[in-house]
C-alpha cells in the first residue's frame, strides 16, 4: 500500500492522516513543528463582537465565551474545527484572507464591537490592516506559537529511506522551506527521487524546487480536499 508523508504539527496531523485513510494510502506521520497554545493571551472581557479564525491552531486557545458570538473562518475545514470546538454561529469566508474580510464587511458593521483576531507571532499582519482600513477595530493576540523540531522524526526518515513513500504533503511554505532544510542537512536528499511534492499552492514550490522530487503537483485549490484529491 502507498504511503504519503504527512508532517504538519498535531492536531491536524491526525486528521490528515485519517483522511489519506479513507483513500486507501498508509500515512506516515512525522511532524516536524510542534504547536502550543496560549489560552492566557487572549482577552476574557467584554466588547468583542465577533472572532476571526485564519487557523484551525488558533481554535484552541480561544474562551468560551467567545462561542456564543459570531465567529469568521477562512475554509470549511475551520470552520469545521470551530463547531466541533463549540462555536455556535461559524461563518465560512472561503479561502483566503481577502476574501474573508470581504465577508466580514458584508455581514458586520464597524459599530458592532471589536473583531478579535487570535493568531501566530507575525501572521494576521495584513488581513487586520485591511479591516482596519474598513473601519473595524482588530484585536490581534498571539494565540498559538509553533516551534521547529531540529530533524525529521525517525519514522518519517526511515520510510524516506525504504523507498515507500509515495507523495509528501505540504500545506504552507514554512513547512517546505524546513522539510527541505532538514533532509539536506541528514544528506536525505535523494530519497525523494520517487516521491511526488503535493503542494497547496504555489508559493511553497520555490523551495520544494531544491529536492529532487519525482513530481511537485499543486492543488487547484488552497485546501485540503484539493490537495488529497491529487494523490494518485
Amino acid at each position: 500500500m502507498k504511503q504519503v508523508l504527512i508532517t504538519r504539527p498535531e492536531p491536524d496531523a491526525s486528521e490528515s492522516a485519517a483522511r489519506v485513510i479513507a483513500l486507501g494510502f498508509t500515512p506516515v506521520v512525522a511532524p516536524i513543528f510542534e504547536l502550543r497554545c496560549l489560552p492566557d493571551a487572549l482577552p476574557v472581557s467584554k466588547g468583542i463582537a465577533a472572532t476571526v479564525l485564519t487557523s484551525r491552531n488558533a481554535i484552541g486557545a480561544c474562551p468560551p465565551f467567545l462561542h456564543s458570538l459570531p465567529a469568521f473562518a477562512v475554509g470549511p475545514a475551520t470552520t469545521k474545527r470551530a463547531m466541533q470546538a463549540g462555536f455556535r454561529r461559524v461563518i465560512n469566508g472561503d479561502a483566503n484572507a481577502d476574501a474573508l474580510a470581504a465577508l466580514i464587511s458584508r455581514e458586520l458593521s464597524p459599530q458592532a464591537g471589536t473583531l478579535l483576531l487570535p493568531t501566530a507571532k507575525g501572521q494576521g499582519t495584513q488581513l487586520a490592516a485591511v479591516l482596519r482600513q474598513g473601519g473595524f477595530r482588530v484585536l490581534r493576540r498571539v494565540a498559538y506559537e509553533i516551534s521547529r523540531l531540529s530533524a525529521l522524526p525517525d519514522r518519517g526518515a526511515a520510510a524516506l529511506r525504504s523507498g515507500e513513500v509515495a507523495a509528501a504533503l505540504f500545506f504552507s511554505t514554512e513547512s517546505a522551506i524546513h522539510f527541505v532544510h532538514l533532509l539536506i542537512s541528514a544528506g536525505l536528499e535523494e530519497t525523494t527521487r520517487d516521491v511526488e511534492a503535493v503542494s497547496i499552492s504555489e508559493r511553497p514550490i520555490m523551495a520544494l524546487r531544491r529536492l529532487p522530487w519525482r513530481r511537485i503537483s499543486v492543488a487547484a485549490k488552497p485546501n485540503q480536499d484539493a490537495m488529497l484529491a491529487l494523490l494518485s
